[in-house]
């Protein structure tokens, strides 16, 4: 701490009150550190603004006085991007409020600091759909959505959040507001300006309020579970149902014996949907907001084809609302259940949806093949391309001997993913954990690009220095 340090502090605190800056170590602990402890951070304080007015205030004095901040929502990262390694963390959490519900326009109008479940809810009050679909959604806030991109369950039908942001409002880094709060589909007056915030994980501007698109509430549903020989019978299936569904194909995800059986073994509740084991597993979701339309018959139609085909083995389909949440439960209960089996490298990846089954299958056999015994956990998004392409450590293997050897999986991984014309990232962001990966795939104009707008926008490098990409100036330490 400098000498200016604590003027700066007691200046917040009569703006904000000083129940809003957070100065003792105990109560500043759950903002330090990150959801999977790969990181922990240091700060001055935490700063809890209540309007986007104060949010300013606390970026202007904090750009007079050289401080470097943190911008955090709901702070359920997996990436580091969100730890701060000096200066302020700057909460969003007390940017709450619903500004507006237009079912005509199908938009809506949040603050940052809004829980997405919340968000959720309030859509769905006005019989409309706010599709953004993640395992945090009851503690993650759309703020930190708009600043990693995030993707989820329902990337295959309604896009990434990218795709469901129609404006913005973001204080800049010497504390200008822009106000680009406009429900519009259609705006050529410039370049869209948007874009360069989403995604950018506080490194360019803080997000406080967002205009998002809503949709048709979906009255109708069905799900099945499915049994294939492999992951290349998987995607075929894919296919037949994106042909014949359709954006009524709602989700394809994809599971492998191994993650199966895993969610079987510590998912409390979890039944076995099939009667035998096989080599690849799919859920699908088909889904319409007409309550008419018989999407069953159609998901049986698809999949007696398929059947005739060889390219599945088995199928349980969903009889009421009850067996469709009781299928996902085996889906969105595997993030949660690797941790039982030990150690777990992880890497978040994205290839044409047409390479995904080769990529699975060229991956799996070299990890395999670097360390006997290592327990291959590939599944997520299938039809967008996005595979969670994650290592439980080898039965018998400490854990720590395990972890030690991250950088070279990711060797492994990236390779074959760089090979496949694919992305090191595809929801979770870059953060800390990938910053320097980032280095090695990214086109080497991009990253030009990147530190160019990064400089423009931000000349005292105060917003997230040190992740997504490091400038000269500031170098932490990417590891954790």
């Amino acid at each position: 701490m400098t000498d200016a340090d604590p003027e700066l502090l007691d200046l917040l605190s009569t703006r904000l009150g000083s129940q809003h800056v957070i100065r003792d170590a105990a109560s500043m602990e759950g903002y330090l550190v990150e959801e999977r402890k790969l990181y922990r951070g240091t700060a001055l304080a935490v700063v809890r603004p209540g309007s986007t007015e104060e949010v300013a205030f606390v970026v202007r004095e904090c750009a007079r006085a050289g401080v470097p901040i943190v911008p955090q929502g709901g702070n359920t990262g997996l990436v580091g991007g969100g730890v701060p390694h000096s200066g302020l963390v700057l909460s969003l959490a007390r940017l709450d409020r619903i500004r507006e519900v237009d079912p005509f326009n199908a938009t809506i109008t949040v603050e940052a600091g809004c829980i997405l479940k919340t968000v959720q809810d309030e859509a769905e009050k006005a019989d409309c759909l706010f599709p953004l679909s993640l395992a945090s959604g009851g503690s993650c806030r759309i703020g930190g959505n708009i600043a990693t991109n995030a993707g989820g369950l329902n990337v295959l039908r309604y896009g990434n959040t990218r795709d469901l942001v129609l404006g913005l409002e973001v204080v800049l880094a010497d504390g200008r507001v822009w106000n680009g709060l406009k429900g519009l589909r259609k705006d050529n007056t410039g370049y869209d300006l948007k874009n360069l915030f989403v995604g950018s994980e506080g490194t360019l501007g803080i997000v406080t309020a967002a205009v998002l698109k809503l949709f048709p509430r979906p009255k109708s549903r069905t799900v099945a579970f499915i049994g294939c020989p492999s992951p290349h019978a998987a995607l075929d299936l894919f296919d037949a149902f994106r042909r014949r569904a359709g954006d009524q194909l709602t989700a394809f995800e994809f599971m492998p014996r191994f993650a199966l059986q895993i969610v079987l073994k510590h998912a409390a509740g979890a039944v076995p949907p099939l009667a035998g084991e096989h080599e690849a597993y799919a859920l699908i979701e088909l889904s319409s907001p007409d309550p008419e339309i018989d999407l069953r018959e159609r998901l049986e139609r698809v999949l007696g084809e398929a059947l005739e085909a060889g390219i599945v083995e088995d199928a349980a389909i969903a009889a009421s609302e009850t067996q469709n949440d009781a299928l996902w439960h085996l889906r969105e209960s595997l993030a949660h259940v690797q941790r039982f089996e030990g150690g777990s490298i992880k890497h978040d990846v994205a290839v044409p949806v047409s390479k995904v089954a080769d990529f699975i299958v060229t991956a799996t056999q070299a990890c395999e093949a670097a360390l006997p015994g290592v327990r291959v956990c590939a599944f997520g998004h299938f039809g967008d391309g996005n595979i969670h392409f994650n290592l439980s450590q080898p039965v018998a293997m400490e854990k720590a001997a395990f972890l030690a050897q991250w950088e070279r999986f990711n060797r492994i991984v990236h390779d074959i993913v760089h090979a496949m014309n694919g992305s090191i990232s595809a929801e979770h962001g870059v953060g800390l954990i990938k910053r320097d990966e980032l280095v090695l795939y990214k086109d080497p104009v991009a990253l030009d690009l990147m530190r160019t707008l990064k400089r423009t926008l931000d000349p005292k490098n105060i917003l997230n220095p040190g992740k997504v990409l490091a400038l000269e100036s500031e170098l932490p330490p990417s590891l954790p």
